[in-house]
């Protein structure tokens, strides 16, 4: 029974490795909260707000508004994106416009630092591979 269970330990579970999953369930929470957070603060426009639109006319009291709704449209298509970057090696870079949000180091390294918030350095001596998860904010994710 014993080498039974350690036969389970071997083989990963399936739906961990699935590669279209593209954001592991703390990005998925994380940018769920982000739109929510801005859905929240979401208005719909008034009937005069959209006939003074259309007729090329709005109050100038309208300005304010117009601009909130234009900025929490803006937002609504804001998401967080990311990704893991690997490299051999100690060192492991985020690619630009993204930022370290998390490492990993091979030979069960446990001590690392982020450089210049973009940047993974495992601090071990002899380290085979590096891992940084990077992630930013995007358009449309």
């Amino acid at each position: 029974m014993k080498h039974l269970s350690l036969l389970f330990l071997l083989f990963p579970v399936p739906g961990f490795l699935d590669p279209s999953r593209s954001l592991c369930s703390m990005d998925e929470a994380t940018d769920k909260k982000i739109k929510q957070s801005f859905r929240s603060l979401r208005e719909e426009p008034s009937p005069n707000l959209a006939e003074g639109l259309l007729t090329g006319f709005p109050h100038p009291s309208w300005g304010h508004r117009l601009t909130q709704l234009q900025v929490s449209e803006a937002v609504m298509n804001i998401g967080l994106r990311c990704r893991t970057v690997s490299s051999r090696g100690g060192l492991a870079s985020c690619p630009e416009g993204l930022a370290v949000t998390s490492c990993s180091c091979g030979f069960a390294c446990g001590s690392w630092d982020v450089r210049e918030g973009t940047t993974c350095h495992c601090q071990c001596a002899g380290i085979d591979w590096t891992a940084a998860r990077c992630c930013g904010l995007g358009v449309g994710a």
